[in-house]
């Protein structure tokens, strides 16, 4: 079955839309520093806004634990999406209650409005089916239908993203719609050669996508924290280097299947060793069958690929057609360890066909790089959630609007 649209759900002007988005912004002292996800979801409100539909945004953001909590509250982002779409945007100080009500009843045709974090009530993430139904109609009391937008949950099975769905008529906004599109892509027919490139700190967050994707990628490129469980299945020594040794047995087996399978599995060739994780730590370079070759010797800590392996990669990107990107390549937040991430996101810029960067750490890496979202085929939304649907997972979050 195919996705449910917006134009699935007719003429929307004057009518209540709540459309259940994914403002989980990073807030430091109150203020966004990354409003990507908040500029994500304009196609989609601008849109509504633009058909004459009175918008109730909603979200969660953190993890409030069911119970108010003002160092989560939306009302920043509010704010910021007031600034983005030009044009005042209400706020309800609560999710279901009387604010929400009043705000809601006081919106004129084209208008818009944020609620409050839908996670201050224990409904939304509750694993007993009663309770988020509880939830979901105090919800749709609020609206006529439901437009979903929100990527990043619908590997989750809320209150919002899930019996909501059932209980109004809902669809999927164009984020969704366009996330689906390029992941499917990614999975059903890529344009090839198409290279998969994995980082981020543990081997065993990614085993789904390389079980999945092993069959059917060209090549495949591991970087980050995870790189040193693989060079130590080959035998080398890592020093204080993250190290899954539970997960050794796994990786010999992935080792062998990208052989029998003749898919090209591209592993680092140097590394930069460190002193120790802190930003002004002493490092060198060091080749990956000699990391403990330092003076930090068996105390060294690998903190980001070295430069040869990032050219090795760069080289492999540029030359494929679809590339998929999660997972930074060492700790980029320290500019002495973002250089191999740098390197990796600059060539999937120069990608000649569809480069998509996996969410997550991945997307806060490329913005906080000086990388603009346009440099990139596609940045996605949905962390966990694009990494579940390319694991070839069930998304409840995509099956309540007929996605099968």
């Amino acid at each position: 079955m195919a996705l449910r649209t917006l134009d699935s759900l007719g003429p929307l002007a004057g009518k209540r839309v709540i459309v259940r988005v994914d403002f989980n912004v990073p807030l430091k002292d109150g203020v966004i520093t990354d409003d990507g996800r908040v500029r994500a979801a304009l196609p989609t409100i601008d849109h509504l806004i633009g058909q004459g539909a009175r918008v109730i945004a909603c979200s969660h953001l953190g993890r409030p634990d069911g119970s108010p909590d003002p160092k989560y509250s939306l009302e920043p982002v509010a704010q910021r999406l007031s600034e983005l779409l030009g044009k005042p945007v209400a706020f309800a100080g609560d999710t279901v209650g009387e604010s929400a009500q009043q705000v809601v009843s006081s919106l004129g045709d084209g208008d818009v409005a944020v609620i409050e974090n839908l996670r201050f009530n224990a409904g939304e993430t509750s694993k007993d089916e009663t309770e988020r139904r509880a939830f979901a109609e105090q919800l749709a009391a609020l609206g006529d239908v439901l437009v979903s937008d929100g990527f990043g949950v619908v590997h989750r099975k809320q209150a919002s993203v899930y019996e909501l769905a059932e209980i109004l008529p809902s669809a999927a906004g164009f984020l969704i719609e366009k996330e689906v599109d390029v992941l499917d892509r990614l999975t059903e027919n890529p344009e090839r050669p198409y290279a998969v490139v994995l980082g981020g700190s543990k081997v065993s967050d990614k085993l789904g996508v390389i079980e999945h994707l092993l069959p059917r990628a060209d090549k495949i490129l591991v970087g980050g924290g995870m790189l040193f469980t693989f060079l130590a299945a080959l035998g080398h020594k890592v020093g204080k280097s993250l190290l899954e040794s539970d997960q050794l047995e796994t990786v010999k087996g992935y080792i062998a299947t990208a052989k029998e399978r003749g898919v090209e599995l591209v592993l680092p060739v140097d590394a930069v060793m460190a002193s120790g994780f802190a930003a002004d730590a002493d490092h060198v370079v060091a080749a990956a069958d000699a990391l403990e070759d330092t003076a930090f010797g068996a105390d060294g800590m690998g903190l980001d690929i070295g430069p040869k392996t990032a050219e090795l990669f760069a080289e492999a990107i540029r030359s494929s057609r679809t590339v998929f990107w999660n997972g930074p390549m060492g700790v980029f937040e320290m500019p002495a360890f973002a250089a191999g991430t740098r390197t990796v996101a600059q060539a999937l810029t120069e990608v000649d066909g569809l480069s998509v960067v996996g969410g997550g750490d991945s997307a806060a890496a490329v913005r906080q790089l000086g990388f603009s979202d346009s440099s990139f085929g596609h940045i996605s939304t949905g962390g966990g959630a694009s990494l579940e649907f390319l694991e070839g997972k069930k998304l409840p979050g995509l099956e309540v609007l007929g996605w099968a």
